[in-house]
Order: C-alpha cells, then sequence, then structure tokens
C-alpha cells in the first residue's frame, strides 16, 4: 500500500475530495484507492503566476520536494468569459480583496456572463518526478450570492441545467457535477490502473 499526500489545509475541500475519490473517510482520516492510502497535510507553498497548468505543476513538483514523496495537489479556478478566462488561477486573491459581490459587480457591464470552473490536480511521485495532471471543467454562469458563503464562491456559481448555485445543490449532486468530480474521475481511473 503506497501513500500519497494530498497538500490542503481546506477541511471542505478535503472532505469533498475524499467523498467523491473514495467514499466516506475510514476511522483516522484516512482514505483509500485502488493500492493508495491519501493522508493530508497543510503546508505552505508559493503561488507563482502563470497558466493553470504551470501553477499546478508548480506546486506539486514543491510539495513533492518538500515532503519528499508522492503528492496530490490541486488548482481550482473560476474563469469569466468575458475576461478570457480570468480570474482563473487567481480566483482565491480575488476572493478575497473584492469579495463576492465584488466578483459578480466586475461583471456588471457584460452582457456574457457565463464562466468556467476548472479544476487541476497534479500528481508528482517524488522529487524530480514528472507531474501528470486532470483537469475537469464545469461551465455556468455569475449570479448573484444565493446559499451558504463558507466555501469560496460557490454562492456566485450556477451550473449550466441548474437553477441553484453550487452552494444551493446538494453535496451529493454537487459532488456529482462539479469540476472537482470530473477532475477526481480521471484521477481515480488513473490511481487504480496503477
Amino acid at each position: 500500500m503506497s501513500t500519497i499526500t494530498f497538500v490542503t489545509g481546506n477541511a471542505n475541500k478535503l472532505k469533498e475530495v475524499i467523498a467523491i475519490l473514495s467514499g466516506p473517510q475510514s476511522e483516522g482520516g484516512e482514505s483509500k484507492v485502488g493500492k493508495f492510502t491519501i493522508v493530508n497535510q497543510s503546508i505552505n507553498l508559493d503561488e507563482v503566476q502563470g497558466t493553470i497548468d504551470e501553477v499546478t505543476i508548480h506546486k506539486a513538483k514543491s510539495a513533492a520536494e518538500i515532503l519528499g514523496g508522492p503528492v496530490l495537489v490541486e488548482d481550482t479556478c473560476l474563469g469569466f468569459n468575458a475576461f478570457n478566462n480570468l480570474p482563473g488561477p487567481y480566483i482565491k486573491w480575488f476572493v478575497q480583496s473584492v469579495g463576492l459581490q465584488g466578483l459578480v459587480d466586475m461583471l456588471y457591464k457584460f452582457e456574457d456572463k457565463s464562466a468556467n470552473a476548472i479544476c487541476t490536480f497534479g500528481y508528482c511521485e517524488g522529487p524530480g518526478k514528472e507531474v501528470k495532471l486532470f483537469q475537469g471543467i464545469t461551465k455556468g454562469n455569475i449570479v448573484e450570492s444565493r446559499g451558504p458563503t463558507n466555501f469560496g464562491w460557490d454562492s456566485v456559481f450556477e451550473p449550466e441545467g441548474f437553477q441553484q448555485t453550487y452552494a444551493e445543490l446538494d453535496k451529493k449532486v454537487k459532488n456529482s457535477i462539479s469540476h472537482r468530480f470530473k477532475a477526481l474521475d480521471k484521477l481515480r481511473d488513473f490511481l487504480i490502473s496503477q
């Protein structure tokens, strides 16, 4: 059994990833996928500027160096089509700086309120190894905030085909359609094939 460390300090993200990847957590917070056990650890990683792929690859390589073994990192983006997929990988900083209403207000002069929720997981076997990327995209629209506001920008993103924001959706429904689910579905297939 090999152990992969998922680098996150976000308890909500960890629960969602484990729920999607392998079902309910076992005692002790461990999760199993194929021959791998997934554990988590919170470490501070430098956030470089660049494309989604460049940001994720840098995070994975840095985490593998720091932890000295197999790691999993995630980069979640929200890109407005009117802004050519920006704020993209900088969405966390935008939410902290302008808030959820600020995100909505950024699009007030644009007819196009469509957006892409993009999740990219990077898996690195260890220091000096190649990073494998697994990406999922969910299309939707930016709307006035609805639902709980305790999970990033979920309350302002309404996925295509739904009348509810991510925040309003039942967790099981969200976990079956989200950008994170789509990326983790590819990652699970890869891990099981190892």
